[in-house]
């Protein structure tokens, strides 16, 4: 494994404008071609026709790091439901009750998974006859303010060759962590955070609730490569937005072979309950953006219902990708040559001698090695930059991804020395340094609130900020009310007059 020591800080402005072009082709080449040592993928956002439609069931990033707090332990983040307006209530955001989420591992490299962690969520409402999520100010997840609450109970499935050998339930009936409705709904959020995060027997933590979403990209890619000229390029399109988020941070012994062989493939799915009560798989995501833009519209539904074991079927999507050639047709810059079996040996196997099992099946998996510690100073271009704890070594939440990609598909690693990029290095939040080390949620509040001196207000907005005396406000609303009394009687003698005139 080649490592490359460079910050990539000199970025030539050429270099800059040129990556918004690229992100797409970075992505496609890179996620597409599954991107040679050191490369990245993007997030998984609305990536196909079906789940586009549902988001509850819809898994956005996957993210495995050894925890840089605890290195004995592994991190797992399986984020769900895109694009989370933080003020979208009443009815906020929840996880779906007829659903699996399912985080998948494989120990050994044979493409099938030898142990899944199951989460299963159920919903509860305190007073139906209220429209509101929370009744009241919320000082804990056991406050009765908090009208509609979530919980989970979590499974661990071993497997042998597919097949289920033992089931345990490691926790019943764990408080999720609600949406952040506002500051003065949930004053003390980060308490809310802390009481959601729950210790298992094993020395295993798990966290599910919102979180503020911790992609960062420039999204508008897909407006034909940042507008066809560059016009749109620079901006995190996800800053803003939460996800439902659910976090587990698992000894690297129970996950991992043996001491010996400390590499496991993982990826997330979502199974939802049909008509009959049985589950089908309806989401998959390992390495994001593969179903974004690796995969054809045609193949995209067949890709979220199927098993890394099969993924032989879609190979040609990768050695032949669409996207390398869109952007030569717009930006002139030459396609690599097919087939990229150059690039299918990484994709499909892992980074030989980092993150590739020795007997391994090629499959759509992110692979982590558990053996590699976390760094002092992480590189947010991960192995591309020297910093084998990096991408695509797993996928930290600091990784950059997406200037990644553009400097592999362009060549890095060929000899075509670049320092591309989206113009875009780092999320809007800074993380947390302790599980689930994900960013709190945006809350609904924000945004500017309205001032005494604004041109245009409400007699009720006047009322409540142009006086601390709260007998303006009961005097205007009895003023109001007597008004409309008044007017309704009135109303009620003209109607009664014209009926008899009639």
């Amino acid at each position: 494994m080649t490592a490359f020591s460079r910050s990539g800080n000199g970025r030539r402005s050429v270099a800059t404008l040129i990556c918004g072009a690229l992100a797409a082709g970075g992505l496609a080449a890179a996620g597409a071609a599954a991107l040679a040592p050191g490369a990245a993928y993007a997030s998984s956002h609305r990536e196909a026709p079906l789940i586009s439609g549902t988001p509850q069931y819809d898994n956005t990033d996957l993210y495995a790091f050894v925890s840089p707090d605890h290195p004995d332990t592994t991190t797992i983040i399986a984020n769900v439901i895109p694009f989370e307006e933080p003020g979208g209530g009443p009815n906020f955001y929840q996880f779906a009750e007829d659903a699996q989420y399912d985080v998948r591992i494989d120990s050994n490299g044979d493409a099938k998974e030898d142990l899944i962690f199951r989460y299963t969520f159920k919903t509860n409402v305190k007073n139906r006859k209220s429209f509101l999520y929370n009744t009241g100010v919320v000082d804990s997840l056991y406050d009765p303010d908090l009208n509609v609450t979530q919980s989970y109970d979590l499974e661990l499935i071993k497997l042998k060759k597919g097949k289920v050998e033992h089931e345990t339930k490691l926790a019943d009936d764990v408080p999720v962590a609600p949406s952040n409705v506002g500051k003065a709904s949930m004053p003390n959020y980060s308490k809310l955070r802390d009481q959601a995060i729950y210790k298992l027997s094993n020395g295993s933590k798990t966290f599910a609730g919102q979180a503020d979403d911790p992609f960062f990209a420039d999204l508008r890619v897909f407006d034909l490569l940042y507008g066809g000229n560059l016009s749109e390029v620079g901006n995190d399109t996800l800053k803003g937005y939460n996800v439902n988020t659910i976090a587990l941070q698992v000894p690297n012994d129970l996950i991992a072979e043996s001491k010996h062989q400390p590499i496991v493939g993982i990826w997330s799915t979502t199974q939802r309950q049909n008509a009959q009560g049985y589950y089908t798989q309806v989401s998959r995501l390992g390495n994001p953006l593969v179903n974004e833009v690796v995969n054809p519209i045609k193949d995209k539904d067949k890709f979220n219902a199927s098993k890394p074991k099969d993924d032989g079927q879609f190979l040609k999507n990768v050695t032949n990708p669409e996207l390398p050639k869109l952007i030569e047709a717009i930006y002139k810059i030459k396609a690599p040559a097919e087939p990229r079996n150059d690039l299918v040996d990484v994709f499909l196997k892992g980074v030989k001698g980092l993150n590739q099992p020795p007997y391994v099946t090629p499959s759509e998996e992110l692979r982590l090695n558990t053996s590699v510690k976390p760094s002092m100073h992480p590189k947010r271009l991960g192995v591309l930059d020297g910093d084998n704890a990096g991408f695509p070594n797993g996928r930290r939440l600091t990784d950059d991804v997406i200037d990644a990609s553009l400097q592999v598909v362009e060549g890095e690693l060929v000899g075509s020395k670049n320092d591309l990029g989206d113009a875009v290095d780092k999320n809007d939040k800074s993380f947390e340094k302790y599980f689930p080390y994900i960013a709190l949620p945006t809350e609904g509040s924000r945004g500017a609130t309205a001032k005494s001196g604004a041109d245009v207000k409400s007699q009720l907005g006047d009322a409540l900020t142009g006086s601390n005396d709260n007998t303006t406000l009961i005097a205007s609303s009895a003023g109001a009310g007597a008004a409309g009394i008044l007017l309704i009687g009135g109303g009620l003698m003209w109607w009664r007059g014209r009926r008899r005139a009639y």
